[in-house]
Order: structure tokens, then sequence, then C-alpha cells
């Protein structure tokens, strides 16, 4: 059963799931109270068509529900890569079920009964975090192989100088506890590099957990590393676990290192100098039992020449530096990655058997690749899900490559535009005509339309009320 959503959603649209009835229409009509606008569904398998349909900014899941529960859910709403922050409902006796679901990659978690100041701060930070977070690459530069060599070697393809010097690296950071800073370009797989060093380590069996240091304010990033003790701040009512807590026995990954303001980086030197930590609102000194690996595409030497970041801060950070390589310093990689991203995105997106001809991958190598990996997995995504034919040709590459550039140039300034149109209309009347032709060859499907032209389902849903276009 479904509930009427509001006309506006000043604080944004959340989807409440739950299989009993009555608490899921209290929990919706709280929210409603709270300036959300909310629809409720009394399963999981309700809640994926529901995803399907409408732009969430978040959901709100019990755990417990029959047949899919609200951890099976969890992972599917990442399988598809939908970009819902995901708030999980247990009772008091169920927290570390709850602490779980957050290693598993939840947002967070209130707990039965929940009180409004709570869901209030939860919902708020975790809609808050994900609107600032930048849009994830959907085919990620990660790929998974089936031998048994080193989890470094495996999710780390390429067999050029540079990328045999990184593994190198990488490897010997793994094998100790030692901090590790990753730097390099944007998509340059900083984020894969970390999860492989924390798949090589003595911790593999504990959670990995990141945090995005650049996408929460300073209050709110202080919470979610440390977590807070009951009344620290309007809203907490209950002690609740931060991300230190939740990473214990495993790695915690500092994404976005450079993007810090100065008064949390007194709080992380502390944390890296003393390995412990005190809740936001708390006295009691708390050991901090994590691996810290970070990373950054900043100048971080600059910053402290600046005065940007602290000099303290910078030498515990950089105990083993580590440079992700750009893909134009890798030579004859692309064609490997492509091989190997090519079946991966083929299942994610539908299109299982698609294969690139070896002039395709040949002519994909020939490219110098700005935006690295990620821009290289986003055209083959596209080339995938573009074409009829079960074979990508040259020709389908070069018609690409053509077609991206022009977009983005429209985009920029305006093509073959009246000379008395503005810069703003001309890029918007740019960014309608590449949506629309997005929306037409995705046959309308929304998702699929986001993905073609690189950006997250809620920014388009964002482009096409602000642009009016197509729909």
């Amino acid at each position: 059963m479904t509930h009427t959503v509001q006309a506006t959603t000043p604080r944004g649209l959340v989807l409440v799931v739950d299989d009993d009835a009555s608490v899921a229409r209290v929990l919706a009509a709280t929210l409603r109270q709270l300036g959300f606008a909310a629809r409720s569904v009394a399963s999981a398998e309700e809640a994926l068509v529901a995803l399907d349909r409408e732009p969430f900014d978040a959901m709100v899941t019990d755990l417990r529900m029959p047949k899919m529960d609200g951890l099976e859910l969890l992972r599917e709403v990442q399988r598809r890569e939908l970009g819902v922050p995901v708030v999980v409902i247990t009772a008091h006796g169920s927290i570390p079920v709850a602490v779980d679901a957050m290693r598993r990659g939840a947002a967070d978690f209130v707990t039965k009964p929940f009180e409004r100041e709570e869901i209030d701060y939860v919902l708020g930070k975790a809609i808050t975090a994900s609107r600032r977070e930048p849009d994830l690459d959907r085919a990620a530069s990660t790929v998974e192989a089936t031998t048994t060599s080193s989890p470094i070697d495996t999710m780390l393809i390429g067999d050029s100088a540079a990328m045999r010097a990184a593994r190198e690296q990488l490897t010997r950071a793994a094998r100790t506890q030692a901090t590790v800073l990753l730097r390099g370009e944007t998509g340059t797989g900083k984020d894969v590099a970390a999860r492989a060093i924390h798949a090589a380590s003595a911790r593999a069996a504990g959670p990995f957990v990141k945090v995005h240091c650049g996408a929460l304010p300073d209050t709110l990033l202080e919470s979610e590393l440390f977590g807070h003790e009951r009344g620290a701040f309007t809203g907490a009512v209950a002690r609740k676990p931060g991300r230190v807590d939740i990473a214990k026995g495993g790695t915690l990954f500092l994404d976005g290192i450079g993007d810090v303001t100065p008064l949390v980086q007194v709080k992380l030197l502390e944390l890296l100098q003393d390995r412990a930590f005190f809740r936001v609102g708390g006295e009691v000194r708390v050991d901090a039992d994590v691996r810290f690996v970070a990373a950054t595409h900043r100048d971080l030497e600059a910053m402290v020449a600046q005065g940007e970041m602290r000099e303290d801060l910078y030498y515990r950070l950089m105990v083993v530096p580590v440079v992700m390589p750009s893909l134009r310093d890798r030579t004859g990689d692309v064609a490997a990655l492509a091989r190997e991203l090519v079946p991966r995105i083929g299942k994610t997106t539908g299109r299982e058997g698609v294969t690139l001809s070896s002039a395709a991958i040949e002519r994909l190598g020939r490219e110098p690749w700005p935006g690295n990996v990620r821009q290289l997995a986003n055209t083959i995504e596209r080339l995938i899900v573009l074409t009829d034919r079960n074979v990508v040709e040259t020709t389908d590459v070069e018609q690409e490559l053509v077609r991206v550039p022009s977009i983005r140039r429209e985009m920029d300034a305006g093509i073959d535009e009246p000379s008395g149109e503005g810069l703003d209309a001309r890029r918007s009347r740019a960014e309608r005509s590449a949506i629309d032709e997005a929306l037409a060859r995705a046959s309308g499907n929304k998702v699929l339309a986001a993905r073609l032209l690189g950006i997250s389902r809620r920014t388009l849903y964002n482009k096409l009320g602000s642009l009016g276009a197509k729909s």
C-alpha cells in the first residue's frame, strides 16, 4: 500500500519501507511534519519498484521483513548503483546488526521507538552528504578477476612500467600497518587501490569503511568520523558509533583528505598521532583499532606552503605515499583495461554478450584519456548501450569520440546560436538538446539516459525540472 507524496519536496523525498503498516504510516507522517515528502511501501520488492520510478533522496527501511529483509534490500540498492542513501531501523537489542549494516554501506540507523529529533537529524545528515557528494562513476575502474593472484594484481589491471611500479609499492604497503597516502589525478583508481590494499592486508577480514571528507561540513564530518554521545547536540538522543568505530579491525579510507578544513585537520591529526579519539560530546578516550588509507588529487605541498594544510598532518599522512599513474602514462594498458571492463559493464547494463572488436580496442588505445580510467569506462559503457549489434566496431568508437566533445562544446559556449543570446541561455539550450537526445537514445529510460550523459540520476531529474526538457 502506498501513500500520497506531497506536492513539494523542500527537504527531500524519502521512501519508507516497513511491513508493519502502522509503523510505516506513523514514520511517513512524522517525516511530512518535519518538512520531508514521504512515500511508504510494505515490502522490499515494492521499494525496488518505487526506486526505479522516482528519484528518492533517501530510503528508511526496517531490517526485519519477510522474503527480502533490510540487508538484502541494501545490497540490491548497491548492486543497482542507485545512489540512494539508506537508513535502517532496528530495535535497541539489535544495534550490532545495524552497525553491521553500516559496515555494508548503510548511511546510518535509528532505533525503535524512534524520536522525531533523531530521525530529523539522521535523514538531514544523510541527504546533505549525498547531495554534496560528487557524481560517482558507475562503471568504476575496479575489475574482478577469477585468478588466485594477490588482490592488488587482480584489482589493478595493466602491465605498463608505471602500473607495475605502483602495484609493487601497494603490495609492500599492504604488508604493514603504516598509513598510506594515495595521490594522483581524478579517475586514476585511488578508490580501487585503497580497497586493494585492504584486501591484501592482514585486516582483510575486517570492514573497509570509506569517508568522503570533502562532502560534509565540519560539524557533520566530525560526528560522522567519531560518533556522538547522547545529548551532544539537538537530535542526539542516543550514543551513535562513528566511522572509526565501525571500521574497527579493518581499514578507514579518508577520501578527499585535501578538502578538509583546518578545524577537522586538528581532529584528524590527533586521531592519526594518538590512534585514539573522543566522541562528540564525550569525555572518554576511545582507542582506534584501524588502518588508515587517505587519498587526494590536490597538491598538498602547495597547500602546506599556503597555510591551507597543517604541516604536521601532512607528514602524518605521507608515511607511505603512492602515486596512481594517469592513463596517458600507462602505454599499452588501455587495451587490457577495455577487455576487463567490457564484460562487467555489459552485465550491469543488461547487454551481456556485447564485445569490442580488436580494431575498436586498438582505436581506444590511441586516445589520451584526460579523465583516466573513469572516462574510459564511461565511454565503453556508452558504446555498449548505444550499439544494436553484438560487436562494437571502430566506426562506433569514432562516432562516439566525435559526438561527446561536440556536446561538451555546445554546453560550454553554444554552437550556431543567435548573436544576441546570452551565455546562460546558450548553455541551457545545449543542455536541453543533449538531454533530449539521451532520452531518445534510451527510449525514455532516465537511468540509462543519465549514464549516457555521464551524470547521476538525481542530477538528470534536477535538470529536467529546471530546463523543462522532455521527460
